[in-house]
């Protein structure tokens, strides 16, 4: 579902800053040799990852969710110096194409790139996490925000993808409620009434959730 008339996309994207080159080139390479390309953060959103990272000015960034690494990339521009990003992606076979955008970043030194389950991995990292991007399998994102709850900071964000789901969180946009809807819609409720997180949601792309830990 496309939320904003398509000439409307067009010109905000157009004034909004410029993807850099690399990102320029993920997003054109994913969209022609990637299976679900619209997994794909793109132009607006990856934008919007910059601008909230470089205001947050994170030490460590975790990213659940890696796909072809173009929202990684994007949030790895406001990192502080000597920062770290650590994105978790279960898909091996994007993995030699993902690490070779990294290299060829400026933040290569930057990122750490884990494959596996980040329910698996994500409770193995020590560390304080000033940012969390969830955009992976839609049935865990209530577990994911709950593993990773306690290792943000006070004041730390917490970002969702895809929270309005094509517009399916409401019940005249969809012709029956599958796993996946549910799950947003009961993730949704559970971060609304949680009162530990001062919670946004914004009509960006699918929807972005920006949560920020009391």
């Amino acid at each position: 579902m496309e939320f904003l008339d398509e000439d409307l996309s067009k010109y905000i994207e157009e004034h909004t800053e410029n993807e850099p080159e690399l990102l320029k080139s993920i997003n054109r390479e994913t969209h022609l040799q990637v299976l679900k390309p619209r997994m794909l953060s793109g132009h607006l959103q990856g934008r919007v990852l910059s601008m909230l990272s470089h205001m947050i000015k994170p030490s460590r960034i975790l990213e659940i969710g890696t796909y072809t690494g173009y929202s990684a990339l994007s949030m790895a521009e406001g990192l502080q110096k000597d920062g770290l990003l650590y994105t978790i992606d279960i898909n091996e076979e994007l993995e030699k194409r993902v690490q070779s955008y990294f290299n060829q970043s400026d933040f290569s030194n930057s990122i750490k790139f884990l494959k596996g389950n980040a329910l698996d991995i994500v409770p193995t990292l020590d560390e304080k996490w000033d940012m969390v991007f969830i955009d992976a399998d839609k049935e865990n994102y209530l577990n994911y925000y709950k593993l990773c709850f306690d290792q943000v900071k006070q004041g730390g964000y917490i970002l969702i993808d895809n929270v309005l789901w094509s517009g399916k969180v409401l019940a005249k946009n969809r012709k029956k409620l599958d796993k996946d809807t549910e799950a947003i819609l009961g993730f949704n409720k559970f971060v609304h009434d949680d009162e530990r997180v001062q919670d946004v949601l914004f009509p960006i792309r699918d929807g972005l959730m920006i949560l920020r830990k009391k």
